[in-house]
């Protein structure tokens, strides 16, 4: 029987519960989606400043941090401020069956974008059946039935 095994389903039950104050908090809002042999993950980092912008894995944890600087004007009168600045981070507990060494980063646009292969290992392989042409025998050792084919 086959089945269908997603590396990111862990991922997504852990911060399911966890998107909706995300939002409300000025979190780092991301898509994931599977194309071919890799997936894609964007997150909208917008205003931040890509030099700040670090993403490391260690073990299965995959951490993507980023700096959005506040405005230092002195003599400014903020009437609305509903920006958040600071430092945002969030990981993310990867699935077995990615190649965690080949993640490619780009930011463009205030999107960061990670492409993540799945490693070779957990894709899926044809196996070839070995068959051989011939006779073949039915019955005891006492008595031997050839059938030709």
């Amino acid at each position: 029987m086959a089945t269908y095994w997603d590396p990111f389903r862990e991922m997504d039950r852990l911060f399911g519960t966890f998107a909706a104050n995300a939002r409300q908090s000025g979190g780092m809002p991301m898509d994931l989606f599977r194309t071919g042999d890799h997936y894609v993950l964007s997150m909208d980092l917008p205003g931040v400043d890509p030099g700040t912008i670090d993403v490391s894995v260690e073990d299965r944890t995959l951490t993507i941090r980023a700096e959005r600087t506040q405005r230092s004007d002195a003599d400014a009168q903020w009437l609305v401020r509903e920006r958040p600045t600071g430092t945002f981070a969030r990981q993310l507990t990867m699935g077995r069956g990615l190649a965690l060494d080949s993640i490619s980063a780009s930011y463009a646009d205030g999107v960061l974008a990670l492409t993540i292969p799945v490693s070779e290992d957990a894709k899926p392989r044809k196996i070839e059946v070995a068959h051989t042409a011939g006779s073949t025998q039915i019955g005891s050792s006492e008595s031997h039935q050839t059938i030709e084919s």
